[in-house]
């Protein structure tokens, strides 16, 4: 069995919810949770549950508040009636955001994904979000920008490179520039290695994007759809920017 907590402050809601997800097979519903205060108080006494369904914005704070006293090893399945929150939860160990109100369709679809992530052969009370990240080792493919009031998901292969400037984190792409929810030690530790490489404190490039590397005076990588931003290799990286280029 999964087991389960909800975190919402609505009685009701939290009933309802309870009942959808009863429906759902290999669900056991551990805790019912109204508060950031009770919340916290229980993942400091009770072993992580493997899924946590949670409410926002709660009486006494937000969730996120809960997550970040107290980080937990839980997927996560965002339930709230407010879209703006997309981008922060997708940076906790979120793999759904479901609007409400929630239809049990899409409920069921939020579990099958949750299910996905799931090897077979993994202890049913290892599971885990650190211990799949771990087992599986899986390299940040998408990355989920902000355009306006919409979101669009970049595929990492479409990305020429990431750079830092005035503490915020660009992508490049063929098309435009778009600013991420991301820092670059962040990304650097969840791309790809093979494919990306980043050659100095402000840019992380794609290998599948270098046009030309000039090696006098010094070290310097001609991008495509990036014209105007130099981008140099910095003295001590050299090496291993070279060995990177092998692989």
């Amino acid at each position: 069995m999964i087991k389960t907590v909800i975190i919402e402050d609505e009685k009701p809601a939290a009933r309802k919810l309870e009942r959808m997800l009863g429906l759902i097979p290999d669900l056991e519903i551990v805790a019912v949770l109204s508060s950031v205060e009770e919340s916290l108080d229980w993942f400091q006494n009770n072993e992580s549950p493997q899924l946590i369904f949670s409410d926002i914005m709660l009486g006494d704070g937000m969730s996120f508040d809960i997550f970040e006293k107290y980080p937990v090893q839980s997927f996560m399945i965002f339930t709230t009636a407010y879209d703006q929150y997309t981008l922060k939860a997708f940076k906790l160990n979120s793999i759904d955001y479901l609007l409400k109100p929630i239809l049990q369709e899409d409920l069921e679809k939020a579990v099958d994904k949750f299910k996905s992530f799931l090897p077979s052969e993994l202890p049913s009370n290892e599971l885990n979000f650190k211990n799949l990240i771990k087992k599986e080792e899986s390299k940040l493919s998408r990355i989920l920008v902000k355009i306006g009031y919409n979101l669009k998901i970049i595929s990492t292969d479409e990305v020429s490179c990431f750079y830092s400037e005035n503490k915020i984190a660009y992508l490049q792409t063929k098309d435009r520039v778009y600013p991420t929810d991301f820092t670059l030690e962040e990304l650097e530790q969840s791309l790809d290695s093979k494919q990306f490489f980043r050659v100095n404190r402000q840019v992380i490039i794609n290998l599948n994007f270098i046009k030309n590397i000039h090696t006098s005076p010094y070290y310097k990588v001609d991008l495509e759809f990036q014209p105007e931003l130099e981008i140099t290799v910095s003295r001590d990286r050299v090496k291993e920017f070279k060995d990177w280029l092998v692989k």
